[in-house]
C-alpha cells in the first residue's frame, strides 16, 4: 500500500467532512487508507460521519488522550509506504497526494516534507516551513526580532521566509497539520513522542529525522488550513499549551540551556498572556460590531445547487451577488478587489485545486474576500467561523 492518511479530530465534525470529501478526491489513482481518530468528541462526529464515509477506519478514544497518542494509535496501524499526519480543519488540492508521493518517490533521502499552507484569504502562512528552534532562533521568535527581519537568514530563520515559496527547498520543521512521512524513516527515528499533549510534536519529529540523517523538505502544492478552528490562537490557554510545548523541547534537546530557557519561556508566557488577554478584548468587541454588520458574499455557480446557496443566504440575512459561469468557469479576479466578504465555490461543481489557485495571492495588506465552499452532502457554506447550515 502506498500511503496511509491520518487525521485526529475533536468537535469539527463539518470541517472534516470537507476535508474526508477532499481526501477522497486526491485519493483517486493512489492506493492508500484513512484512519480518523476521534478524542471523545461531544459533537456527535462519529455517528455522523460513519455513514457518509464507510471506507474509513474509524478509532474511537474515551477520552481526548491528546494529538500524539491519538496518531500513534493509527500509526502503529498504518500500512504505507509514507504517512500524512494531515489536520481536520483542511481541505487539499486534488493533485497534493500524488504530487507528494512523486517527490517523495524521487528522493529516498527525504524523511518529511510539508506544503504551501493557504490562509482563508488565500495568503501564504508561514509556519509551512520553519527552522529548528534553537535558543537563538526561539530567541528572535520571542522577542519579536524575527518579525521585524522577516527575510534576514539570521534573524527570521523560525519561519525562514527568506526562501522562494513556489520553490522545493530543503527545511528543517515541517507543519503538524500537513506532515508529509517516509514511513520506513519513522520506524527507525520513533513515533510522536506523547509527552508532548499539543503543540511541539511536529517539532520534535522532524528535529529526530534530520538528527537521523534524513532531510526534511517543502514542496509548493497548495493545501488550505483554516489554521486552528479546534483550537483559538489568540487565547491564553493556546500560549500556555504552546510554550510549554517549547520548554518539553529544550528540555529533551538542549538541556544545557534548560534552567535559563525555561525561565526566560516563563517570562514570555507572562507577558504573551496579558497581551491574549487584551487581544481576546478587542477581538471580542470586534466582532460584535462585525455581527451588526450584513455579510456581503459572492455565490459562483453555474445553476447546479444555485437555490440551495441563495436559500442559506436568504436565511441568515446575508447581502449577496451571483456570478453565473459555466461549469468550471472561474470568475476574473478583478471581483477579488470588491466589497465581498466570501466567494462561495461549489465543491461539487469547482475542484479544490482550483479554488486553491484561484484565491492563492502574495498581497498580505491588500483587503481580499475569503476562501468559502458550499458542500453538497450537508448544505451548508464553510467559512473560517464554521459550517453556515
Amino acid at each position: 500500500m502506498k500511503l496511509s492518511i491520518i487525521i485526529v479530530n475533536y468537535n469539527v465534525r463539518y470541517y472534516l467532512e470537507q476535508c474526508l470529501l477532499s481526501v477522497e478526491k486526491a485519493l483517486t489513482g493512489v492506493g492508500g487508507e484513512v484512519f480518523v481518530v476521534d478524542n471523545n468528541s461531544t459533537d456527535d462526529s462519529m455517528s455522523y460521519l460513519k455513514g457518509k464515509f464507510p471506507w474509513v477506519r474509524y478509532i474511537e478514544n474515551e477520552e481526548n488522550v491528546g494529538f500524539s497518542r491519538a496518531n500513534n494509535k493509527a500509526l502503529r496501524e498504518a500500512r504505507g509506504e509514507y504517512v500524512l499526519l494531515l489536520n481536520p480543519d483542511t481541505f487539499i488540492g486534488e493533485r497534493t497526494l500524488r504530487e507528494c508521493i512523486d517527490f517523495m518517490d524521487k528522493t529516498p533521502k527525504a524523511g518529511i516534507c510539508g506544503v504551501g499552507m493557504l490562509k482563508v484569504d488565500g495568503s501564504f502562512a508561514p509556519e509551512s516551513r520553519r527552522g529548528v528552534p534553537t535558543p537563538f532562533v526561539a530567541f528572535c521568535k520571542m522577542t519579536g526580532l524575527g518579525s521585524l527581519f522577516p527575510k534576514s537568514r539570521l534573524f527570521g530563520r523560525y519561519y525562514m521566509q527568506y526562501l522562494n515559496k513556489q520553490s522545493i527547498n530543503p527545511i528543517e520543521i515541517v507543519s503538524g497539520a500537513f506532515m508529509f512521512i517516509r514511513k520506513e524513516a519513522l520506524d527507525k527515528v520513533g513515533l510522536l513522542d506523547e509527552t508532548f499533549f499539543m503543540y511541539g510534536e511536529d517539532i520534535d519529529l522532524s528535529y529526530r529525522m534530520l538528527k537521523a540523517g534524513y532531510q526534511n523538505y517543502y514542496i509548493p502544492t497548495q493545501i488550505l488550513h483554516y489554521k486552528g478552528e479546534s483550537t483559538k490562537k489568540d487565547s491564553i490557554k493556546y500560549v500556555n499549551t504552546f510554550y510549554k510545548a517549547m520548554v518539553i523541547f529544550f528540555k529533551k534537546h538542549f538541556s544545557h540551556y534548560s534552567i535559563i530557557y525555561s525561565m526566560f519561556i516563563t517570562l514570555v508566557i507572562a507577558m504573551k498572556g496579558v497581551m491574549s488577554y487584551l487581544m481576546q478584548k478587542i477581538y471580542a468587541y470586534s466582532r460584535k460590531r462585525e455581527r451588526r454588520r450584513r455579510k456581503k458574499y459572492l455565490i459562483v455557480s453555474d445553476g447546479h445547487n444555485l437555490a440551495d446557496m441563495k436559500a442559506i443566504a436568504d436565511r441568515h440575512r446575508f447581502k449577496y451577488d451571483v456570478f453565473h459561469s459555466k461549469l468550471g468557469d472561474m470568475p476574473s479576479t478583478d471581483v477579488l478587489y470588491r466589497d465581498y466578504d466570501y466567494i462561495v465555490f461549489d465543491t461539487s461543481r469547482y475542484s479544490f485545486s482550483a479554488i486553491l489557485e484561484f484565491f492563492r495571492h502574495d498581497e498580505p495588506n491588500r483587503h481580499r474576500p475569503l476562501i468559502a465552499t458550499y458542500i453538497p452532502s450537508n448544505k451548508s457554506i464553510m467559512t473560517i467561523d464554521g459550517a453556515i447550515l
